[in-house]
């Protein structure tokens, strides 16, 4: 059997505990976050992205992290607050982590970046918005650098793609 990310427990952003396997038959977007940086506007596609998608077992799990540049300042709810209230964001803000590859690193991100398919330097985050997309049982199937808009062909496809098998 495959390592799927279902066996992670999380906190949400008012820090109440979340396990990754209620998300179990969902294709799932993983992304970190942050209020302050260049990529922030992508929050927009990423909602709209969720709007198309999440009737159809799909969710987007927004992680922040202030490990790049300090562009997120804000604690968890703060930050869960600003993309509510900027982006309209309905999807999931969860807690506020280190994402970078390194000793503080979050167990939920070395996962991803070690078993994301690639070259594993190029698979763990180097920047905000960096995006895993997971299938059903939890495996990551791919990952996507922070410039990758969430609207570009390249993830609806592969989330279409999954949502079909």
């Amino acid at each position: 059997m495959k390592k799927s990310i279902h066996q992670f427990q999380v906190k949400n952003a008012q820090n109440k505990e979340v396990n990754l396997a209620d998300y179990k038959g969902k294709v799932l977007l993983v992304v970190n976050t942050a209020s302050k940086c260049g990529l922030t506007p992508q929050f927009d596609k990423l909602e709209k992205l969720y709007q198309e998608f999440n009737k159809e077992d799909f969710e987007i799990i927004g992680f922040p992290s202030n490990d790049f540049a300090g562009q997120e300042p804000n604690t968890a709810d703060k930050a869960e607050e600003f993309c509510k209230i900027n982006y309209g964001v309905t999807f999931p803000i969860m807690e506020k982590i280190h994402v970078k590859k390194g000793e503080e690193q979050h167990e939920l991100f070395k996962f991803l970046g070690d078993n994301a398919p690639g070259v594993n330097l190029l698979t763990h985050p180097k920047w905000n918005f960096q995006k895993y997309l997971i299938d059903k049982d939890g495996v990551v199937v791919d990952y996507f650098i922070p410039t990758t808009e969430p609207d570009s062909e390249k993830i609806k496809n592969g989330i279409r793609y999954l949502l079909e098998h």
